[in-house]
């Protein structure tokens, strides 16, 4: 063909100075954003970027370079299992959806306190808040930094954001905010839905996969998290005989 549309734009020559990064966020929303809000979206990636097999989703695509798969499917494995509620971009979506809600909740006149105490009752937790193993999440300080250095941190979902981890604090949960917070705050004050903020994290994790993969790779075939049968507790059927279904 003569030429590529993308989103209404050549894409060979309106879009040719972009880079992946933004021509990806450029096709989810349409939309422009500024070399600021871009190099705080190159960092919420690269912040996230662990290469540690420990961690579920890079686990199973080391798991796949020691089975022999290609790295093709390790990588579409490893990013489907991303999608976990508790860690993955189920908690992402509930972060924005919830600062939002809060939003809406003070732009009707109502109070955090009041918002906080009904979700803990109805959700037994906050979505952007808290850890399961830490209280102090590692990746804040140099994200906030970042958006410091690049005047992006007075926006008025990262002040709610804010306003909600003091409420969380001095209250009797003390909760903290983490990373998913402060994401999906810096999300909302680049006009991002919570689907387009979704889709935009979706590759997240993946520079930190293929490090866990290739390292398997290198390794003897099935040494990765061998486990030995005689640590399964197997309380079924017994030893059984296989018969054919034609056999009576």
């Amino acid at each position: 063909g003569s030429h590529v549309i993308f989103r209404g734009q050549d894409l060979h020559a309106d879009l040719k100075d972009m880079d992946w990064v933004e021509l990806f966020v450029f096709g989810i929303t349409g939309r422009r954003f500024t070399p600021e809000q871009l190099r705080l979206m190159h960092a919420l990636w690269t912040y996230t970027s662990y290469p540690d097999t420990r961690i579920w989703n890079n686990r199973v695509a080391a798991l796949a370079g020691s089975a022999r798969s290609s790295g093709t499917l390790a990588m579409a494995a490893a990013l489907a299992v991303s999608e976990a509620s508790i860690y993955g971009r189920g908690i992402d979506i509930r972060a924005i959806e919830f600062l939002y809600r809060a939003q809406k909740h003070l732009d009707a006149g109502g109070n955090l306190d009041d918002l906080v105490s009904r979700e803990l009752k109805k959700q037994r937790s906050i979505a952007g808040y808290g850890r399961p193993l830490i209280s102090v999440d590692e990746r804040i300080a140099p994200l906030l930094a970042l958006a410091h250095k690049e005047k992006l941190d007075q926006g008025p979902f990262l002040q709610l954001a804010y306003s909600l981890d003091e409420v969380l604090e001095r209250g009797r949960w003390r909760l903290r905010m983490n990373y998913a917070g402060l994401a999906a705050a810096l999300a909302a004050d680049f006009g991002l839905s919570p689907r387009e903020y979704y889709l935009y994290l979706f590759p997240a994790f993946l520079a930190g996969m293929t490090p866990c993969h290739l390292e398997a790779l290198e390794r003897t075939e099935g040494t990765l998290l061998p486990l030995p049968c005689s640590l399964l507790d197997y309380q079924g059927p017994t030893q059984r005989t296989w018969r054919h279904h034609n056999e009576s």
